[in-house]
């Protein structure tokens, strides 16, 4: 987990200010892992630790898979390099015109696929839960969760099995009760999913 931390900082990636996270909470830190991914061995060191859990939960029997999904933009490597490690198929569901999530580009999710998402960064599972709704709609199953960091507030479930390169502890509020607003710091968003208005 220490060496994800680092690398992370090393590629930049770890960012300290006022952020207004997709999810719509404010964040005193934000993840740019594609800062991370831009190098290809960072990526594969990042997701290496967590490749080699869920094989050996799949050699246990624990859990199966039979592809890799991410929702774009932050999943898709992270749904790539994962599918490299472990063998396996990757794709992504992206955003269509009206802003809902969908699956595209001729990628298919059948019945009875058994799919581990990919994020990048998980605070609420907003993403990975749109991104299930769209596979599960069209009768895969989500088994797992993988993310490179899961900075979720203490105690936040997810419905999967979940796998995480690093977990660091970040602030995050909503909007009415964020202490950067309270002090007149300004909020950035760097992240690519619009908000509502």
């Amino acid at each position: 987990m220490e060496d994800v931390i680092a690398l992370l900082r090393e590629s930049g990636a770890m960012l300290e200010g006022h952020f207004l996270l997709s999810s719509g909470r404010h964040s005193d830190r934000y993840f740019q892992c594609a800062r991370l991914f831009q190098h290809p061995g960072r990526a594969e060191a990042a997701l290496a630790a967590v490749a080699a859990r869920i094989r050996a939960d799949i050699a246990a029997k624990k859990l199966a898979v039979d592809a890799v999904a991410g929702p774009a933009v932050g999943g898709i490597i992270p749904a790539y390099e994962l599918g490299r490690q472990l063998g396996l198929p990757a794709f992504f569901t992206e955003r269509d015109d009206t802003g809902a999530m969908s699956l595209r580009r001729g990628f298919e999710a059948g019945p009875g696929l058994r799919i581990l998402i990919a994020e990048d960064v998980v605070t609420t599972g907003k993403s990975s839960g749109e991104c299930a709704a769209v596979l599960e709609g069209l009768g895969a199953k989500v088994t797992a969760l993988a993310c490179v960091v899961d900075r979720r507030t203490e105690g936040a479930a997810l419905p999967w099995p979940f796998y995480a390169a690093c977990r660091v502890d970040a602030a995050n509020w909503e909007e009415g009760s964020c202490e950067l607003c309270a002090r007149g710091i300004p909020a950035v968003k760097p992240g690519s999913r619009r908000l509502p208005a």
